[in-house]
């Protein structure tokens, strides 16, 4: 496949974020922007379409460029339901993209070779998921866009975890090495969970742009 062409981007940005004290996590700044601004900054020039998938009121997310879609759930279901909304998105607005990637809205150093990686890794299987050294990263994946339908029916029967429905897919794997930011090496699906996290990334950034070019 041609990955810009033939992908949509799903950004997920719908959990509660609790760990970090609540809110909109992926709003926090970081760098001097918000965290979600260089996840899609990464995600954009790999996709057709950038897709943030979100709760409550949608229009916070309105500066970002993007179409944004609620989980068709209430309360939360998790980041099933996100990927499930945003293949949806995608069927019903661009019948002609047969696949999406999925990326956190808390990962700001995803690859800028993600989408080509999982495509090259898709020949032959269902879908597609992100391994690096600190294991697998099912909610890093690539989807097929026909599965939504499929997606709403075991959402409606209670199912919910990401990593076991790839399981049951057969998901193959592509793997990403760890890369090089700051001198050291860094997990390029590295996550913000806690304040800590947000700290770490903050100094990764900034020392990054003290290096001589």
């Amino acid at each position: 496949m041609e990955p810009r062409e033939n992908v949509i981007g799903i950004v997920l940005a719908g959990g509660r974020s609790s760990r970090m004290g609540g809110g909109d996590k992926c709003l926090r700044a970081l760098g001097g922007k918000p965290m979600l601004a260089h996840v899609i900054a990464r995600l954009k020039p790999q996709v057709s379409d950038i897709v943030i998938s979100a709760n409550g009121d949608l229009s916070r997310f309105a500066a970002f460029g993007a179409a944004v879609v609620a989980d068709s759930l209430p309360e939360f279901p998790g980041p099933l339901a996100g990927i499930e909304a945003g293949l949806a998105w995608a069927a019903a607005n661009r019948p002609d993209v047969a696949w999406a990637v999925t990326v956190p809205g808390d990962t700001p150093f995803i690859p800028g070779d993600l989408v080509s990686r999982l495509a090259d890794a898709a020949a032959g299987a269902t879908m597609v998921v992100a391994r690096s050294d600190e294991g697998v990263h099912p909610v890093a994946g690539l989807w097929p866009v026909g599965m939504a339908g499929d997606l709403k029916v075991a959402l409606a029967g209670g199912f919910r975890k990401v990593s076991r429905w790839a399981e049951m897919q057969g998901a193959a794997e592509a793997f990403f090495a760890p890369v090089e930011m700051d001198g050291g090496q860094v997990d390029p699906f590295f996550n913000i969970n806690h304040p800590e996290d947000l700290a770490a990334a903050e100094a990764l950034l900034a020392r990054a742009r003290s290096e001589p070019s």
